[in-house]
């Protein structure tokens, strides 16, 4: 079979994620990977003809009933992202457009607003490259507003799952997202932005050559819709002048009704005599805020076993500034629990789940022995994580109000059925996306990271049931351990009615091309059905 250019055949066999915790096997002879088209004279070119690859290989997969999904990292840790039939590998699809004033409508620049604030992206480039492209590239250095606390993921896998981060007064990585390009069908493609925030002119979709839909509910369904709502091509950031963020760490905070406030409430005053800057509009805002607890060294009122807490704030950007060192210790200043739990594997070697408690309660306190004032950029602070083998990694979000005494519940489970790992949570502001799993107006994402076995997996399921017995709303990260989620379960985290809109929209855009787009993560959690269909 003789194929389009910029589109090569890739025999995958047993495929393993990044994080090597689960493996794939696709179906024979039905995965691809795009490249940009050589004899494209200019990037314009390339784009436009990899468009029309994206329609040959549905057209593909409808002529020969096989599913396909894009990857760029395989970064999941759930199977969220993989088909039964075969991937297209997108890690090669790496261009990059400034938006010129001709491409942005004009009730976008009348708010103030510049066109060095957006910047359009291929599916494949990944959090680090936007990084080094938009930080050191640019001849006006600008900053990805939000980041996941690694950046390997490509940007369209960081929203299709829900990146989130720490930016308790901005939202996730998808909520810095003005626009998709996505390509629907054999002969479809797609514009989609929000009609409350018009961004795109004439111009430049008679530069994509797509259908233009602005709709503030069909945007919020596909900018979190993980792969099943076609192939993202094109993602539009709205992006921002270069900042920086000094970081602090502020080791064993003792659990007392300071800390519940700070994490309940978001209220600062408990704290305030550990804080670098006073709580004032004319001093530096605080960025962002994560907890992290050692539940094999946590009890309340001691300063010996208190809370770890990192604080970031936002500063105006300066050539002067030291950057972010490793210490003798092997960590980085920003590494979180996931970084923690990998040094404990790496020191633990394939050891028994009893083991692992014992190394963390030693390696906690020197992942937060350098207390020192560092700075960097949002590139240099979230850095490139190589996380290697055997890590479970489990993240439910609840609302902030709910911390503390979920938190309690959590360290209780921990004392019946320990559990080889650490406990993080980031705040982060809600998202209007339909599935977009922070949904909370003040989202707390809590995250259980350890070693991958059985007894692990069992807490994060003990985790869930006692969840459900307290009567606290919940909803579970879509890109990362998830296999416990049922139809049920997500109907009961997002309401019917946001379900069979998120499923109509669905449909009215792909038609035909749905079975494509499906796989078995959809049909386990009922979100591959046909709404009309449905009694």
């Amino acid at each position: 079979m003789k194929l389009p250019e910029g589109i090569e055949p890739l025999e995958l066999g047993k495929w393993e994620n990044i994080h090597q915790n689960f493996t794939h096997t696709f179906k024979k002879h039905s995965s691809f990977k795009l490249r940009l088209p050589e004899s494209a004279p200019d990037g314009t070119a390339k784009y436009r003809a990899t468009t029309a690859n994206f329609q040959w290989l549905i057209k593909y997969a409808l002529e020969h009933n096989i599913q396909l999904r894009a990857m760029g990292s395989g970064w999941s840790f759930s199977d969220v992202a993989v088909s039964e039939g075969g991937v297209i590998d997108t890690k090669s699809l790496r261009l990059t457009f400034n938006m010129g004033k001709s491409f942005i409508d004009e009730a976008w620049l009348d708010q103030g607003k510049k066109p060095e604030s957006l910047f359009f992206t291929q599916c494949g480039v990944s959090i680090l490259d936007l990084n080094e492209k938009l930080e050191k590239e640019s001849n006006q250095k600008r900053s990805l507003r939000a980041s996941g606390n690694s950046n390997g993921q490509t940007v369209a896998g960081a929203t299709s799952t829900g990146t989130h981060g720490g930016a308790f007064n901005l939202g996730a990585v998808h909520d810095t997202i003005v626009g998709l390009h996505i390509i629907t069908g054999p002969d479809s493609h797609v514009w989609l932005e929000r009609s409350s925030n018009p961004i795109a002119s004439d111009n430049f979709i008679q530069w994509l050559g797509a259908e233009l839909i602005r709709d503030d509910d069909a945007f919020n369904a596909a900018v979190v819709s993980f792969g099943s709502f076609g192939f993202i091509h094109g993602v539009l950031l709205e992006v921002e002048p270069i900042f920086l963020l000094e970081q602090h760490k502020i080791p064993n905070v003792p659990y007392a009704d300071a800390v519940k406030k700070l994490i309940n409430q978001r209220d600062f005053s408990g704290i305030a005599s550990k804080l670098p800057y006073p709580q004032s509009p004319d001093q530096p805002q605080i960025y962002h805020l994560d907890v992290v607890v050692n539940p094999h060294s946590f009890e309340p009122d001691n300063d010996k076993k208190g809370v770890y807490l990192r604080l970031m704030y936002k500063l105006p950007f300066r050539e002067n500034y030291t950057r972010i060192p490793r210490d003798e210790n092997g960590f980085f200043y920003g590494d979180d629990t996931l970084g923690l739990i990998q040094k404990v594997l790496d020191s633990a070697g394939p050891l028994a789940d009893h083991i692992i408690p014992p190394l963390v309660n030693k390696l906690f306190p020197l992942a937060y022995a350098v207390t020192d004032t560092v700075t960097g950029t949002i590139g240099e602070t979230f850095r490139n994580t190589a996380y290697r083998g055997k890590l479970a990694s489990f993240a439910f979000c609840i609302d902030s109000a709910h911390t503390s005494k979920v938190l309690e519940a959590v360290i209780k489970i921990n004392k019946e059925n320990p559990f080889s790992g650490a406990i993080g949570f980031r705040f982060v502001k809600g998202t209007k996306a339909l599935l977009g799993f922070t949904k909370f107006e003040k989202s707390c994402v809590m995250e259980l990271d350890g070693m991958d076995s059985k007894i692990t997996r069992a807490f994060f399921i003990n985790t869930c049931q006692k969840l459900d017995e307290m009567g606290v709303p919940f909803t579970l990260h879509w890109g990362k351990l998830n296999y416990n989620m049922t139809p049920q379960m997500v109907r009961k985290m997002y309401g019917e009615e946001r379900i069979h809109k998120w499923l109509k929209i669905r449909k009215s855009l792909l038609g035909a091309s749905m079975r494509v787009f499906n796989n078995k993560f959809l049909e386990r959690i009922g979100l591959d059905k046909d709404p009309e269909a449905i009694v």
